[in-house]
């Protein structure tokens, strides 16, 4: 249960609902030039194997939720994007790019608490969560183009399988920024609320989901992942396997019985 050592983030447990906090609105909360990718990586690590976690809530401190990559340090060629061609191609690799690898294997839900504007690199991070909550003052943008490159952090990926590839390529080709309430109805956002009440929200739908039973909850999460991957033969095969599993667990044969006897289920994670 120990947590791990944050230098950029706060980290908290509440019940079964953890929240990480990106505490560098000094710099727009980047994820360049800062430790929130090593923050956010071990709070990844931390509470997939952290059995009391069934949740895990990102957001930021401010106004921002992510500018993504720090401009300036492009321009002056810094820290991820300084080098010659095959250094930056490492510094991605062993860089931001494990930030995705991380994100798609997690076996715990992921809620993205966007309190503000999502930029670039930001909004690719909340694009690898479960679930996205908004504020009505959020803003996003794939904006990578604007500065003549690309998503390099694999943002691509994620954006055409959230929202579908045409509307993942305009968006992606031409930068543009898109509000709160556009995002909302292209399906990006799961909802909208106002800026005071998002984390409240937030808690409150992630507080609903830690309630079912741990295990399953996990097993669950991994097969829509796996969905969005496997054939549907493999994939079937696979939802055998962790179905038998689940059948053996205790938490499994207390829902039943508090089903049948009309009561409220007390989970053990086991």
């Amino acid at each position: 249960m120990d947590m791990p050592s944050l230098q950029d983030s706060t980290l908290e447990l509440s019940g079964r609902v953890a929240q990480l906090t990106f505490r560098r609105n000094d710099v727009r909360n980047a994820l360049t030039g800062t430790a929130l990718v090593d923050d956010i990586l071990a709070a990844l690590e931390w509470a997939d194997r952290t059995p009391a976690v069934s949740v895990l809530i990102m957001t930021g401190e401010g106004a921002v939720f992510s500018s993504g990559g720090n401009v300036k340090e492009m321009q002056e060629r810094r820290g991820i994007f300084g080098g010659s061609a095959l250094e930056i191609h490492d510094q991605y690799r062993r860089g931001i790019q494990r930030l995705p690898l991380a994100m798609e294997q997690a076996e715990i839900p992921l809620i993205a608490a966007v309190n503000g504007p999502a930029i670039g690199a930001g909004f690719d991070l909340a694009c690898m969560c479960d679930l996205r909550l908004a504020s009505t003052k959020a803003v996003v943008g794939e904006t990578f183009v604007n500065l003549g490159i690309i998503p390099g952090d694999g943002g691509a990926w994620f954006l055409q399988r959230l929202i579908g590839y045409q509307k993942a390529a305009e968006m992606t080709l031409t930068g543009r920024l898109v509000s709160a309430a556009e995002a909302l109805q292209l399906g990006i956002f799961l909802e909208l609320a106002e800026p005071d009440q998002l984390l409240e929200r937030t808690r409150e739908l992630a507080r609903q989901i830690a309630e079912k039973p741990p295990q399953a909850l996990r097993l669950t999460k991994r097969l829509l992942k796996l969905a969005q991957r496997g054939t549907l033969p493999d994939f079937l095969g696979t939802c055998a396997s962790l179905q038998a599993m689940a059948h053996h667990t205790c938490d499994h044969h207390e829902a039943v019985a508090a089903f049948l006897e009309k009561r409220t289920a007390v989970f053990t994670g086991s």
